[in-house]
């Protein structure tokens, strides 16, 4: 009998674990696997190498947080390790102490910094990434203290009136503390700007509390020097603290003095000349804090400065109210949707410095499938030339084979890709340069050769090998959702070379309509396997929430007719089995509720003429927080976020684009307007307004001006690419109407109803 090397190896690793008494680890690697279908990848490295980094902050979380409640904590670590709470999570056999229910924060930042401060549910300012923070309080001389994380009487707004400052307040009993934080530029350079209001009837202290945690648990403080004119912080001997007054007290502690805030009653009486300038600690866990004495029943103001990263590019003055002219602008009577379609334009303009990133914190890396949902946003709204710079760094990452790679085991990105490069010619009306044809061919043949035989004994005949895909699907399997963007990319491709290489856009069209026969034959044997048209998630899943997944046939691909049973059936499934009031519960991976997820829904509704496209859409208004963002998957009790990060910019693009369909769409030839909007917009005396639009036909505004007879005036300005095409406009309850040649400005009268 004939033994590898790898055999040999796999036989030394069993025996030593078996002699220890551990469990094979050979063994149940094969059992994990065997739950998953037979893939090239296993899981790709990116995630694993992720959720290593991740855990480990979870185990120092254990060794610290849990031994050492009387320190103040976090929001997250307040509420979830607090036995009263609902947000508790007991510990037990629960080796890492994760944020699983308050995954809640909002970035800051300016455009094209690549530094995102993140500001918690109650004010505390994380300057940098994975770094320590800063808190504010508000001590008495009595004893008594006002620490947000501790109290839930708080609000929190986001003001985008004058660039981007997150403000949040906070009470308890005749003490106040109002924080407000932004990222201003200082000869070009960005400086995280973080001001405090502190207010008390009695004698008190203001405080500026340094802190070696943050929303993902504990970051490490191993030195802190306060300057000689007390102005200055210096942390870990590189970052800056700069004060706007020289500090009248000042307090350090390390771990085994306990947290600084135990030492706050001894600060009234402590002079000056008896304090510490610096302090350290071997084990990371400083602490130390500034105090600024508050008049009675008057109020104290300190401004802190943290320099942000020290780019060689030096930053445009004025950048965000000149990048949010540019973008396309919403108008509407209600407050919230226009108050969240704001912040989402900031979300997207903020997150797009060079690539996209889908999240300022846990998910500030780059992704194919991620990036391409805000392109689109960030094309659809037009903020083109955002778009333009990110996708001139996608060949980069292509590799010589023509795999578009983010990551190992994922076969949706080339689809994906090639579909992106498409939308930007369409709605940008300009062509993509020479250069690029071998970019796409090379990313189209990829598919082609990646698919498995069509002439296998199998349902996945012709598909896409098994793979990862989108994480949240399930494990290894051949997956319809990167099929339906495999021949997306196809038919892309083909379209973009057709001008240069017409033989080279007939292959690519005739593999696309291979791909869809062999789709569709798998998709058969799933309808005769599950007695319905509804499509799994693969031909070897019962319907279950990853069929989530699915639904990009209809959205954003359209490749499938707004009716088609499949589609409808596969929506109405998981809406019957897969929503928790109101919006879509992903049980698998991220157990949670997902904004993003919801709206894929609510596109698919709102194109099949289905009203309930507005509940969903309500429902997602509803759970953002109140900086309008959401985070990537929601706590179905708390509303807390626990799963990815809590500032999700695929969400806020998903918020976009649904609002932009809501007034217009594409619908193969023609143009469909007005659809989403419901009638509580449409209100006599409020003009309702969205525009300048980007349509592969032209940029398009829309103007709706309610009438006293009940009627709508539509007013509608464009600048065709070429051809105008055919417009419909479908205006909920009332007569829909198809725009003659030219015409700017149709009336419409309310639709009758039969009785």
């Amino acid at each position: 009998m004939k033994f590898s090397k790898w055999t040999f190896w796999q036989y030394l690793i069993t025996r030593a674990a078996r002699r220890q008494g551990f469990l094979d680890p050979i063994e149940l690697l094969a059992r994990l696997r065997s739950f998953a279908q037979p893939s090239e990848v296993g899981e790709p490295v990116e995630l694993l190498r992720a959720g290593v980094v991740f855990h480990a902050r979870g185990l120092i979380n254990s060794r610290v947080i849990q031994y050492n409640l009387d320190w103040v904590w976090p929001y997250w670590v307040e509420r979830q390790f607090n036995p009263h709470d609902e947000s508790f999570i007991p510990r037990a056999f629960s080796v890492s102490h994760i944020n699983l229910t308050h995954r809640n924060w909002t970035a800051l930042g300016y455009p094209d910094c690549e530094e995102f401060p993140l500001v918690d549910p109650c004010g505390l300012l994380t300057p940098c990434l994975d770094g320590w923070s800063l808190d504010g309080w508000v001590c008495t001389e009595e004893g008594g203290n006002l620490f947000p994380s501790r109290t839930l009487d708080g609000t929190q707004r986001q003001d985008l009136s004058r660039g981007l400052t997150i403000t949040t307040r906070v009470r308890q009993g005749d003490l106040m503390l109002s924080s407000t934080a932004s990222v201003e530029l200082e000869d070009g350079r960005p400086v995280c700007v973080l001001t405090l209001t502190g207010r008390a009837d009695t004698p008190a202290w203001l405080v500026l509390a340094l802190r070696p945690a943050n929303t993902e648990g504990i970051s490490f403080i191993n030195d802190v020097v306060l300057s000689p004119d007390r102005t200055t912080w210096v942390v870990n001997d590189e970052q800056s603290v700069a004060f706007s007054a020289p500090a009248e007290r000042h307090l350090v502690s390390d771990y085994g003095h306990g947290d600084v805030a135990l030492h706050l009653k001894q600060a009234h009486a402590r002079a000056a000349l008896d304090e510490r300038s610096e302090g350290s600690c071997d084990r990371g866990m400083v602490t130390a804090a500034v105090l600024f004495a508050i008049p009675e029943g008057g109020e104290r103001i300190l401004t802190a400065r943290i320099p942000l990263s020290h780019t060689a590019s030096v930053l445009a003055e004025n950048a965000w109210p000149d990048l949010r002219a540019s973008a396309c602008t919403l108008q509407c009577p209600d407050r919230k949707y226009q108050e969240l379609y704001d912040a989402a334009i900031t979300s997207l303009i903020l997150h797009s410095p060079g690539d996209v990133y889908p999240g300022p914190s846990t998910y500030r890396r780059f992704w194919f499938r991620d990036a391409v949902y805000i392109i689109h946003a960030l094309l659809c709204v037009g903020l083109e030339p955002r778009a333009a710079r990110a996708l001139s760094r996608f060949p980069e990452r292509q590799t010589q084979l023509g795999y578009f790679r983010s990551q190992d085991g994922e076969w949706d990105s080339n689809g994906e890709v090639l579909w992106i490069l498409q939308r930007y010619q369409q709605l940008s009306g300009k062509k993509l340069s020479a250069d690029w044809h071998n970019v796409i061919a090379r990313g189209a043949r990829w598919i082609m050769r990646k698919r498995l035989s069509g002439t296998l004994d199998a349902p996945h005949a012709g598909l896409l090998p098994a793979g990862f895909s989108a994480e949240h699907l399930g494990p290894n399997d051949y997956y319809y959702w990167d099929d339906f963007w495999g021949i997306a990319g196809l038919h892309s491709a083909s379209d973009m070379v057709r001008s240069l290489d017409p033989e080279m856009a007939a292959e690519f069209t005739h593999a696309a309509a291979d791909f869809t026969a062999a789709v569709d034959r798998s998709l058969v044997f799933c309808a005769q396997r599950l007695g319905r048209p509804g499509m799994p998630a693969s031909p070897y899943r019962r319907l279950d929430s990853g069929a989530i997944g699915s639904l990009v046939s209809g959205y954003p691909l359209q490749q499938l007719a707004a009716d088609d049973p499949r589609l409808l059936d596969c929506a109405d499934y998981l809406l019957k089995s897969c929503f928790i009031d109101g919006a879509f519960f992903q049980d698998m991976i991220h157990s949670g509720l997902n904004a993003y997820l919801t709206l894929h829904v609510a596109q698919v509704l709102l194109r099949a003429s289905d009203p309930r496209y507005q509940e969903l859409m309500d429902a997602v208004a509803g759970l953002a927080t109140p900086t309008g963002q959401w985070p990537e998957a929601i706590h179905p009790r708390t509303g807390g976020g626990c799963m990815g990060d809590g500032h999700h910019v695929w969400a806020a693009a998903e918020w976009v684009l649904m609002v932009r369909n809501c007034f217009v769409r594409e619908e193969g030839d023609r143009l469909i307007l007005c659809a989403g909007i419901g009638e509580r917009w449409l209100q006599v005396g409020s003009p309702v307004l969205f525009g300048p639009a980007p349509t592969c036909f032209g940029p398009v505004s829309i103007t709706l001006s309610p009438l006293p007879d009940t009627g709508i005036e539509i007013v509608l300005q464009a600048a065709w690419h070429d051809q105008e095409p055919a417009i419909d406009v479908r205006l909920p309850g009332y007569e829909p109407v198809t725009l003659e040649r030219n015409a700017t400005t149709v009336t419409l009268k309310k639709e009758e109803i039969p009785a």
